[in-house]
C-alpha cells in the first residue's frame, strides 16, 4: 500500500460517514406528499447535478455542516440529470427559477426559503427553520 491507496481510503471512509437520511424525489407524485408533510414540518428539497464540480462540492459541504436535528426537517434529494422533468414541476409549483445546486425549504406548501451555488448554508437554513 502506498500514500495514494491511504489517501483513497480515508476519503472512502468520510464517505461513509454520512449522516443524512435522505429520500429520493423520484416522481411527481412524492410533490404532494411534501405538500402534505409541510403543513407540520418544513421539507428541504436538495437539486444536485452529478456531473456539476459546484454542485458536487456544495452537496459535500451541505452534508458535512449538517446538524439539524432528523424531526425538525424532511429532507428529499433530487439528481437533476435523472429527473430533470421534476425540476421544472417543482418550479412550477413552488414558483422558484431552476438552479443548480440548489436547495428549497417549503413550509405550509409555500417556498419560504430558496438559494443556490455557493450560498447553501445550513446556518440560514437553521435561521429559517426557526423562525
Amino acid at each position: 500500500m502506498g500514500l495514494f491507496d491511504n489517501f483513497f481510503k480515508s476519503a472512502d471512509k468520510a464517505e461513509n460517514n454520512i449522516k443524512i437520511n435522505w429520500v429520493a424525489l423520484t416522481d411527481k407524485a412524492q410533490l404532494e406528499d411534501i405538500v402534505k408533510i409541510s403543513m407540520t414540518k418544513p421539507v428541504l428539497i436538495f437539486k444536485h447535478s452529478t456531473r456539476c464540480g459546484i454542485s458536487r462540492m456544495v452537496l459535500k459541504n451541505f452534508e458535512s455542516d449538517y446538524d439539524i436535528p432528523e424531526n425538525n426537517v424532511e429532507l428529499y434529494f433530487l439528481n437533476l440529470l435523472e429527473y430533470r422533468t421534476l425540476s421544472n414541476d417543482i418550479s412550477e409549483k413552488f414558483k422558484v427559477a431552476h438552479q443548480s445546486p440548489q436547495v428549497l425549504l417549503i413550509k405550509n406548501n409555500k417556498c419560504i426559503y430558496d438559494n443556490s451555488h455557493h450560498s447553501i448554508t445550513i446556518e440560514a437554513i437553521k435561521e429559517v427553520i426557526s423562525n
